[in-house]
């Protein structure tokens, strides 16, 4: 799977250790930056990872700032991108189950490494249902502006 990955200044150290998880996992990780201590403001990164979601380059996405929730609200906005802050493997998994998320959001400094990893693999391996879980998120795809 190819998988695009971005963080804000915040998130700098957990990307490069979940690029290494993913690889690890037999994916291709695509590295959105940021590529710095420096501050940066964490909707460019979102909206980077978002796009290549929402245009089919990448499979899906994931983002990673101090709680990961201003990540979800940016990526939000792009036309396909369902992205979501999950905080344990219950969340991540029922995301994938009923909700077909294709950006994982997480935070960065409130949750440890271990607890991030196993979100990830949750969230990774967790099929999509369908069913009546397709019509509902067919109805949010209908939500979105028609340009």
């Amino acid at each position: 799977m190819r998988i695009a990955i971005g963080s804000d200044h915040r998130g700098l150290a957990a990307r490069k250790r979940v690029i290494g998880l993913l690889e690890r996992l037999g994916h291709e990780a695509i590295d959105c930056g940021s590529h710095g201590e420096e501050a940066v403001d964490y909707p460019d990164i979102a909206a980077d990872v978002a796009r290549r979601v929402s245009d089919g380059s990448v499979d899906r996405g994931i983002l990673l700032c101090c709680t990961g929730v201003g990540m979800a609200i940016a990526a939000n906005k792009l036309p396909g991108v369902r992205a979501a802050t999950c905080h344990d493997e219950v969340t991540a998994e029922m995301s994938r189950r009923h909700n077909d998320l294709n950006v994982l959001c997480l935070s960065a400094e409130m949750i440890g490494a271990e607890v991030q990893d196993k979100i990830i693999r949750t969230w990774l391996t967790s099929p999509f249902e369908g069913g009546r879980h397709a019509r509902r998120v067919a109805k949010i795809t209908a939500l979105e502006p028609k340009c």
